[in-house]
């Protein structure tokens, strides 16, 4: 049981904490019947609040709509005035533009340009509005003439400032320094910067929006002019500088090379005018009947050039200096190799001068037009050299061959350069170098064969043959031809490899060229030989006869070994060398020969048999005298006849003397140690007219005229 205090206790407790959450209770009604008063205002308010926006909203928004509508209609006033402002500017376009158009693009360009742009929107503008409109006519005239002055500009801006390139600035482009790894270009500039800025910026308009080709016409006009005339500026170069000083070059140039030449200039060998002045004596007094040529002066050791010189010399005195005229063809040779080489370099400097300025796929066209002036003088100076080599040939005057050699081998050198060059342009352009240099090798090919025809069939004429048996005219001729082939030998040989009909012809070798030369230089060779067997029977005594031949077949040994023409010879030939050697010496004998009058009288043939200190008789007395008086006769008439003759090769000259007066020495000797106990005259001083020691003098002077 619980104690009664206790539960008092307790109850007092409940009955506070109750009363105390009826005090809780009885103020939260309080608070929350002041709250719902507090809310029924606030929701009154709130009411009234909404009631006003909404009032309020009913009387803004049609204000609003109204401003918008205001702000909208400005808008279009604003943008309208605008376009109205846009529009009018079209109408003045032609009297605002009226002066600058009126003076031209000249100095102000781009100025000139932006009103031509206001022009041309002009123009647009009137054509998709109001087509029928006057003032369309007006600022398409405009545009027209503005058009019309922007090419007028870009031909005066052409007119003016292309000049020809300067012919020692051609030069030098051209130049070769072999010494040299990396070689230096030289720029040609043919228009300042600035100015080809405005001419590519004029061609580009015109091309946009001139809708114009016609300036590419002027362009190639006035370019092919320039390369043209730059070409024939060369050309004249050469004619005055080139005999006079020889300067064909800057000083500038000339002092940057001064220790090491640069330029490699593809010209003939010295020789070619030599050989060409020969070859027309040749064929003027040779061929025509009506002249004998002179004697060729006898040279120690067949001294090529001297003697070359020597005629030289003479025709000139003869014919009113022949060697200048000389002179004056080498130049135009020279020339026009030169010009070839210009060509290629000019033609290559135009093509990419050409691409900046014309559209790409007129470019090839253009630069065809551009090139052909120039490249038509060209080739029509190569067929008027064509021409002039048939008509000399003609006239079997065969020195014209050697004229083409170097202008045949250049352009077939330089043909890969023109092809590139010319790629892209029309068939009958990239075809006139190729038929020039088939005319050239058709009529190189001809001369060729002529010539060796014409030395085949050369008359043998008695007043036309060496007194002294010395080289034949023909000899040399024929030698120095063939050494002008040596230096052509490629030209050469596909020269004549063009002319092959055969199947193996079709596939031409280097190889095969070579074979072809080498047979042809043999065929020359062999009517050489025959024309010179044919000519020695000319003479009366067969010892002249075999010096005349032992010297041309000497001659024409040491000219092929000298010049190396004998490896080309043994490409066909291999036994040519020791076959000119029998020759020669087949001939060395033949002269010999000559001295057997001479030595038959100091043989034992006819001498008496007789005792040493017996009496001889009449009749073996009269023999000895006989053998003496023979001797001594044929001795002096030999010497007297053979001293005028002449063998200009120093060695062969004592070879012959030595062995000779060896032969006849030891046989005069043999005979007078016989004869030495003899008494067969009382006079022997009559007929002992000479010690050994003195015929061998009279001997060593056989074949010196100066003697």
């Amino acid at each position: 049981m619980i104690p009664t205090e206790d539960a008092s206790a307790r109850k007092r407790e409940i009955e506070e904490k109750l009363k105390q959450e009826q005090e809780t209770l009885s103020f939260i009604r309080e608070n929350l019947e002041k709250s719902d008063q507090l809310t029924n205002g606030m929701v009154s308010i709130l009411s009234s609040f909404e009631s006003r926006l909404m009032q309020l909203e009913n009387s803004i928004i049609p204000v609003h709509k109204q401003t918008e509508n205001l702000q909208r209609l400005q808008e279009n006033v604003d943008k309208t005035l605008s376009c109205m402002d846009h529009v009018i500017s079209y109408y003045h376009v032609a009297k605002d533009t009226d002066r600058i158009i009126r003076e031209g693009p000249t100095g102000r360009l781009d100025e000139y340009l932006a009103c031509i742009a206001k022009i041309q929107k002009a123009v647009e503008y009137f054509q998709d509005n109001n087509p029928d409109s006057p003032e369309l006519n007006t600022v398409k005239a405009r545009f027209e003439k503005g058009k019309e002055l922007l090419e007028a500009e870009f031909r005066s801006l052409l007119t003016r400032y292309s000049k020809p390139v300067p012919p020692i600035l051609i030069l030098d482009a051209i130049s070769v320094d072999e010494e040299l790894e990396v070689q230096e270009d030289v720029v040609l500039e043919h228009l300042p910067e600035a100015v080809l800025q405005d001419i590519i910026c004029i061609a580009c308009w015109l091309v946009e929006y001139g809708r114009n080709q016609d300036f590419m016409t002027v362009y190639f006009q006035i370019r092919s002019s320039q390369l043209d005339r730059s070409i024939k500026g060369l050309k004249e170069h050469f004619r005055k500088n080139s005999a006079s000083s020889g300067v064909l070059y800057s000083p500038a140039v000339q002092a940057k090379r001064k220790d090491t030449p640069t330029k490699k200039v593809p010209k003939r060998p010295g020789t070619i005018r030599k050989a060409q002045n020969l070859l027309k004596q040749y064929s003027q007094h040779g061929l025509d009947g009506k002249k004998g040529g002179s004697n060729l002066t006898p040279l120690e050791g067949y001294d090529h050039d001297l003697r070359v010189r020597h005629i030289t010399d003479a025709l000139a005195d003869k014919h009113g200096g022949s060697a200048g005229k000389d002179d004056v063809l080498d130049i135009e040779i020279d020339s026009y190799i030169h010009c070839i080489s210009a060509f290629i370099k000019l033609a290559q400097s135009e093509y990419a001068l050409l691409t900046e300025v014309i559209p790409e796929h007129h470019q090839k066209k253009t630069f065809d037009s551009l090139i052909q002036e120039a490249l038509d003088n060209l080739m029509l100076e190569g067929d008027n050299i064509v021409s002039a080599a048939r008509r000399a040939i003609m006239r079997h005057d065969y020195s014209a061959v050697l004229t083409i050699f170097p202008i045949l081998r250049h352009l077939k050198m330089n043909k890969s350069d023109f092809d590139t060059t010319l790629q892209g342009t029309a068939a009958s352009t990239k075809n006139k170098l190729p038929t020039l240099i088939t005319s050239m090798e058709t009529i190189g090919a001809k001369a060729l064969e002529e010539f060796a025809d014409s030395i085949k069939n050369d008359p043998d004429k008695e007043y036309n043959m060496p007194k002294d048996g010395t080289v034949h005219e023909l000899t040399s001729n024929a030698i120095l031809f063939l050494q002008q082939l040596l230096d052509f030998h490629e030209t050469a040989g596909a020269m004549l490899a063009s002319q092959e009909s055969s199947s193996s012809a079709s596939s031409y070798t280097s190889e095969f060229n070579k074979r072809l030369l080498s047979t042809y230089i043999c065929k020359v060779l062999g009517n050489l030989q025959l024309n010179l067997l044919s000519k020695s029977k000319v003479y009366e005594d067969s010892a002249l006869s075999a010096i005349f031949l032992h010297n041309n077949y000497n001659y024409i040994l040491k000219s092929l070994e000298k010049s190396e023409l004998i490896h080309l010879v043994t490409v066909t030939q291999k036994r040519a060398e020791g076959s000119y050697r029998e020759l020669i010496e087949q001939q060395i004998q033949m002269y010999q020969r000559s001295w057997l009058k001479v030595t038959e009288h100091l043989t034992d043939r006819n001498m008496p048999v007789f005792q040493p200190g017996a009496k001889l008789r009449d009749k073996e007395r009269q023999v000895i005298k006989d053998k003496f008086k023979g001797f001594n006769d044929g001795l002096e008439e030999l010497c007297k006849i053979q001293k005028g003759w002449a063998i200009p090769d120093k060695e062969q000259r004592d070879f012959i003397r030595q062995a000779q007066r060896r032969v006849v020495s030891d046989a005069y000797r043999s005979f007078l140690h016989r004869c030495a106990n003899i008494s067969f005259t009382k006079n022997p001083e009559k007929y002992h007219k000479y010690r050994p020691d003195e015929v061998e003098d009279m001997i060593e002077k056989l074949f010196d005229t100066s003697a």
